[in-house]
């Protein structure tokens, strides 16, 4: 992997709206895969504050989405789904 690809990665990962099954679609990396090289390129205290945005948020976890009943995998955003990160 290429610098300009990890950093793709990286940037989907931060995006609210970037599921990790479109992360899988567009890059080949399962949220496994997201997460560890989240972990290794993060700074330890960059990593927790992505963990705790991504732990569970219905806009990264397309079955969350559909689950709420969204049919087009887009659920209604939540402030919470909607603030940005320093």
């Amino acid at each position: 992997m290429n610098e300009q690809q990890r950093d793709r990665i990286i940037r989907m990962a931060w995006e609210d709206r970037t599921t990790f099954d479109e992360i899988r679609e567009k890059t080949g990396f399962a949220e496994a895969d997201v997460i560890k090289l989240m972990r290794k390129e993060l700074k330890p205290s960059s990593f927790r504050m992505w963990r705790k945005r991504v732990t569970g948020r219905l806009t990264k976890h397309r079955k969350l989405l559909k689950a709420h009943g969204s049919e087009t995998g887009r659920g209604k955003v939540t402030t919470e789904d909607s603030a940005s990160f320093e």
